[in-house]
């Protein structure tokens, strides 16, 4: 295996990881923490901002940032670089985690606000921002945990004929 690859690929994950990270810390600590406090209108118009300007993006980003988790791990398992490999699987399962909670619980409720107005709120509207604030905020330190292993992962990394444990 050309080893040669790792290093950039690497690279390409933690920018990847630090970029979901960074969207998801930087909602979080500017309207996460906050929101629950929000008037209705406030909040539909800076949800369905939020909405309308990172569903793309993120898809885009969570998708690539998994694949290229994905062949890192295979290629450092193939590497025999032990230590990185499973820093970089845990990464993988973490980013994985954070996938699983956007398509389950946050998209489903951002489908909701798309649709909302001052008119059309449910009455439980508060309880289904909360969730939402919740969800993030439990996505947004995953997220980070992630990116935490994918620097372990390039730290660890072992230069070809030294030690592999």
């Amino acid at each position: 295996m050309d080893r040669s690859l790792l290093k950039p690929l690497q690279f390409v994950v933690i920018m990847l990881y630090v970029l979901v990270a960074g969207v998801m810390w930087g909602t979080w600590l500017s309207l996460g923490r906050t929101m629950n406090q929000y008037d209705a209108a406030t909040f539909l118009a800076d949800g369905k901002h939020m909405i309308d300007n990172l569903a793309t993006v993120m898809a885009v980003l969570m998708i690539a940032s998994m694949v290229a988790g994905l062949a890192a791990v295979v290629l450092l398992f193939r590497a025999h670089s032990m230590t990185a490999s499973w820093f970089s699987l845990l990464g993988l399962l973490l980013m994985a985690g954070v996938l699983v909670i956007t398509l389950a619980v946050e998209v489903p409720i951002d489908d909701l606000i798309r649709n909302w107005t001052e008119q059309t709120l449910p009455p439980d509207w508060q309880e289904i921002r909360a969730r939402w604030a919740a969800f993030h905020t439990l996505r947004t330190f995953v997220s980070l945990g992630a990116v935490a292993a994918a620097v372990g992962a390039a730290l660890t990394l072992r230069q070809p004929g030294a030690n592999q444990h």
